[in-house]
């Protein structure tokens, strides 16, 4: 969409905006709107469901049973790694003593004033502490454009419009995204638990959420595929602190993306490392989580030959009759995701225990057909993931386009009227 510019802009004596239309004003924030936080609340005192909702600094938290505000607000975090965020309230609410509630002094219409103060992109005036704050008064003090209330409207009701058109084409791609995960998935399981061969003669594998394998396929379990000599085992209980120049060892947390990383972990003394020699983990091993993410499983690099283990994640060696990219797909699968769902444990957190995880079961082609079942699914995956890249740059592309074109109207950088006007009369 090309949007004309206003016909005349001046100097708006502001650091971050260099200029404005012509007849609007600049002023502080603080001349248009306060600023202030919401009450205490306690978690016990908000609910699942209730009469009135609860905003705090990220936005919804729950339900209460009584409110502090009544209207359409715009809503500010205070407090956290995403202070500065913006959010909308409507009706009767409570805002919580994280959420700044901004209420206009002079006339302003909520989405142009909420939109504006997200262009302010207001997480910069953030203050270091124990956790990142917004200095209130700092933001307060800052200078803003300030159009005519006839132009705010305007401008709320074409962001209105316009982001709406964005959000669905963001949806559909998120969509997109979702199916392509469900598609690597099956693709996976189909491979790893039917074989290539459509034609090939099947068994009952003896699995109640698994159904039939090939017939010349092994069944075994998992501690039954490792390399003999080594353990399926969990590492270091207590891995002192962090000592500069030591051993690194891999936690659950490090297990967070696709792949572990090559550098950042913590580091523990020769001497701890030494006691827990058999969890040393080797190229090629697989590191599975077995606490809080349960199944999680990623391939050793050869970067990190030697790193030891926590006690919340396992490894296992395959043997020379495994492929380590089938076993990889096999414990990936959906079968086997389910088998670690089935066994996990716990309140606080799940947790499977080292020999539910050594019973895993596992199905066994011969080699030369793991290793056509593997290649099959790189190239397959591949082509996946090549798409979920592309919906995902678009998804950062359309983001990108909503922040630009927010920030041009409320700051009148683009003139929309004209565009409002032609809506309204069409």
């Amino acid at each position: 969409m090309s949007l004309p510019r206003y016909p005349e802009y001046k100097d708006s004596g502001l650091d971050w905006l260099p200029t404005v239309p012509s007849h609007w004003d600049v002023c502080a924030l603080k001349r248009v709107t306060s600023l202030k936080s919401g009450d205490s609340i306690t978690s016990e005192q908000i609910t699942e469901a209730g009469d009135y909702a609860v905003y705090g600094g990220n936005g919804l938290r729950g339900f209460t049973s009584s409110f502090t505000h009544e209207g359409r607000f715009a809503l500010v975090g205070r407090q956290g790694a995403l202070c500065g965020n913006v959010n909308y309230s409507q009706g009767k609410f409570w805002a919580s003593e994280h959420a700044v509630v901004a209420t206009p002094i002079k006339p302003a219409e909520t989405t142009w004033l909420g939109e504006l103060m997200r262009a302010m992109n207001l997480n910069q005036y953030s203050v270091s502490a124990a956790q990142p704050g917004l200095s209130v008064e700092l933001i307060s003090n800052i200078g803003v454009p300030y159009p005519p209330l006839a132009e705010q409207t305007a401008i709320a009701a074409f962001l209105d419009r316009e982001t709406a058109k964005i959000d669905a084409l963001i949806t559909e791609q998120e969509k997109l995204i979702a199916l392509l995960a469900e598609k690597r998935h099956a693709t996976i399981s189909h491979a790893v638990t039917r074989g290539l061969n459509p034609d090939a003669p099947m068994k009952d594998s003896g699995v109640a959420w698994l159904g039939e394998v090939p017939a010349h396929w092994e069944a075994k379990q998992l501690k039954h595929v490792a390399q003999p000599g080594t353990a399926i085992t969990y590492g270091i209980v207590q891995a002192g602190p962090h000592y500069e120049g030591g051993i690194p060892y891999i936690k659950t947390s490090d297990m967070a993306g696709d792949r572990l990383p090559l550098d950042g972990y913590a580091l523990t003394s020769p001497e701890i490392d030494a006691s827990y020699s058999r969890s040393k983990v080797s190229a090629g091993d697989i590191v599975i989580a077995i606490r809080a993410t349960v199944g999680k499983c990623l391939p050793v690099p050869a970067e990190l030959e030697g790193a030891n283990l926590t006690q919340g994640t396992a490894k296992v060696s395959p043997s020379s009759e495994m492929e380590t990219a089938f076993l990889l797909a096999s414990l990936r699968s959906n079968a086997t995701q389910t088998y670690f769902d089935s066994m996990a444990k716990g309140a606080t957190f799940k947790e499977i225990t080292l020999d539910a995880l050594r019973r895993t079961p596992v199905f066994v082609p011969p080699k030369e057909e793991q290793l056509e079942i593997a290649v099959f699914i790189d190239v397959e995956v591949s082509k996946l993931d090549a798409l979920e890249l592309q919906a995902e740059r678009a998804v950062q592309l359309f983001k990108e386009r909503r922040s630009a074109l927010i920030a041009a109207a409320v700051t009148g950088q683009i003139d929309v009227r004209g565009a409002v006007a032609q809506r309204e009369s069409a």
